[in-house]
């Protein structure tokens, strides 16, 4: 069903009557789509979950065509980006295009969607601010990185997940926190893979977060458990080109402080505390999404 997504999406596109724009669209990189298989799943693949898993994927779209832009990021899911190619007011003007697109075609839908879903992206909009923010300095505030990956990943997740379960009538308090709880650990793994993964596994340089300032959770436990010495030669390291010895010597303090086991453990704790909101769901597939993130190697 993931197809008749894709091709609604690419209408959405085309009934804007811009040839540019299509063209421009079509050059996305396209991902998992994890958040039109967790709509799907939840609401049955229906015309109007389809219709909503659409929605959701174009904005999604919309907002890593930003992101790409604010971390000047040259790839996206291994190959270029659109800023890349195309430069930064291109893929601006796309997100932007992308998004209200996005919001026009949200306002079919039930009330109580649509301000769900727009509201979730405020969220995420937000998030982003905070995401530039904590990158202007090293951050060892565990607080503030939660709430940045909660506004700027996870909001937007638990909104597919609730708005789905609205459109099939189930129990949309159970399924926000499986989506809240999917969200959190969904991002806290890709944190954990910039740290465990080759670059080229990643499509992208390895380390690549701290380089552009992102102190995430492993090198936030890792920093509260290291000492005083260590932690000015980490923070001189912070947004910096690293050496292959200055790699190592962050991979070496994380192994010291277990602090890539334990961010792979709170993840873990997620999901599982996601698949009880959901035990009594007879649903296998939302167990899967789940098991297939938190049990794997690393």
């Amino acid at each position: 069903m993931l197809e008749q997504v894709e091709l609604l999406m690419k209408k959405h596109i085309e009934s804007i009557a811009d040839s540019k724009s299509l063209e421009l669209f079509e050059k996305v990189p396209k991902g998992k789509r994890l958040r039109a298989k967790l709509i799907m799943k939840i609401a049955g693949e229906t015309q109007e979950a389809i219709n909503l898993a659409s929605i959701v994927e174009l904005i999604h779209a919309a907002s890593l065509l930003h992101d790409d832009v604010i971390d000047d990021a040259l790839t996206r899911r291994g190959v270029d980006s659109i800023n890349a190619i195309f430069g930064n007011k291109t893929a601006i003007m796309l997100g932007d295009i992308l998004y209200s697109k996005g919001f026009a075609e949200l306002t079919k839908l039930p009330q109580e969607v649509s301000y769900s879903i727009a509201n979730s992206v405020t969220k995420l909009s937000v998030g982003e601010l905070l995401d530039v923010e904590l990158a202007n300095d090293f951050n060892d505030d565990l607080d503030l990185y939660f709430d940045m990956i909660y506004k700027k990943t996870a909001s937007l997740i638990e909104s597919a997940a609730f708005c789905a379960a609205f459109l099939a009538k189930k129990d949309v308090a159970k399924y926000s926190v499986y989506g809240k709880n999917l969200g959190l650990a969904f991002q806290i793994i890709d944190d954990v893979l910039d740290i465990t993964q080759s670059s080229e596994v990643l499509g992208k340089p390895a380390l690549n977060d701290f380089k552009e300032g992102k102190t995430t959770l492993p090198y936030l436990y890792m920093y509260n458990d290291i000492n005083a010495t260590d932690k000015s030669k980490l923070l001189s390291l912070f947004k910096k080109d690293l050496s292959k010895d200055e790699e190592s010597w962050i991979k070496q303090k994380m192994a010291e402080t277990k602090a890539v086991e334990r961010s792979i453990e709170y993840a873990q704790k997620l999901g599982y505390e996601a698949l009880r909101m959901i035990e009594n769901e007879n649903s296998p597939d939302l167990e899967k999404i789940i098991k297939e993130m938190i049990v794997r190697e690393f």
